[in-house]
């Protein structure tokens, strides 16, 4: 291994807001508000307060397929918020979400809003509000629902462990890396085996379970996270690539990627949305655009 000074815990623990990397300004060993700011509230049933990372991608994926089956009720206003700089740590924000994570929906259909906070949550309750994408089969469900958990227990392994580790920490050291590229490995053989049986992560059907794991995982094979793709040897999990990719074709797949997404080519962001003809008029090269032309 590589030489390197060994840490001793002290006694007790003390927060160092220099320590996180890349992420110290928003980390912080308490909850609560920083500052009162209200959300804002606009015009649809469904009120979406989230950023484009994969943990937003799975809400707004399945929002834009319930659009696209059909289901009117399923419109919704999407807020941008900017998790860099506090946005989450708003009063009104922890009022939605007490434990300051996005995604949140605040559900507006009913005689009183209703809020969920957990991106599966979020996916179970719409998957059950509208009849769709959750299987009401006793042995799909389960099913699905058990992928779904798994998806949940699994990404912070990959997320905040391989990916902090391997992108994100101050100094690079050997056992974390090991450590968590081992056990991300491990899941990805995992998907892949699942995936040379069955079409769909939970069976022949499209649901839940495929919306949760495809903007993580999918976007791992893809070479497309954590620059990681040639260390972990990606290419390695066909099955998951064939997955992922038939998945990426799909338009509301393609639609709800660019929702509160703020990286990458100007055209595939769509900041904030609150209506179905921004992906035509207000993704951020045209905004960029005419802000010049003025």
């Amino acid at each position: 291994m590589t030489d390197q000074t060994e840490y001793v815990p002290p006694k007790i623990w003390t927060w160092d807001k220099e320590s996180g990397g890349r992420f110290a300004n928003i980390n912080r060993p308490v909850a609560g508000p920083t500052h009162d700011k209200d959300l804002p509230v606009g015009k649809h049933p469904l009120q979406l307060y989230s950023l484009g990372t994969p943990n937003g991608v799975k809400v707004t994926v399945l929002l834009e397929e319930l659009l696209a089956a059909g289901h009117d009720g399923a419109e919704y206003d999407a807020w941008l918020i900017n998790i860099g700089e506090g946005d989450q740590f708003s009063s009104g924000y922890v009022a939605a979400n007490p434990n300051s994570k996005i995604p949140v929906l605040v559900d507006r259909s009913g005689a009183e809003p209703i809020r969920v906070f957990e991106s599966g949550a979020i996916l179970i309750h719409l998957a059950e509000k509208f009849g769709a994408f959750l299987p009401t089969d006793t042995a799909k469900r389960a099913e699905t629902l058990s992928w779904l958990m798994w998806q949940m227990g699994s990404a912070p392994f990959l997320g905040g462990g391989f990916g902090h580790f391997y992108a994100y920490a101050p100094t690079k050291q050997e056992y974390p890396i090991n450590r968590y590229a081992m056990e991300v490995k491990r899941q990805l053989d995992v998907l892949d085996r699942r995936l040379a049986e069955s079409e769909y992560i939970a069976g022949t059907d499209y649901t839940i379970a495929d919306m949760a794991i495809w903007p993580w995982y999918g976007a791992l094979v893809k070479g497309l996270v954590y620059d990681a793709g040639e260390f972990l040897q990606v290419q390695e999990y066909r099955n998951v690539i064939r997955w992922t990719d038939q998945l990426a074709e799909r338009p509301a797949v393609k639609r709800g990627r660019m929702v509160n997404r703020v990286m990458g080519d100007p055209a595939s962001q769509l900041r904030e949305r609150h209506d179905a003809s921004d992906f035509d008029l207000r993704t951020q090269d045209k905004l960029e655009a005419a802000t010049a032309a003025e």
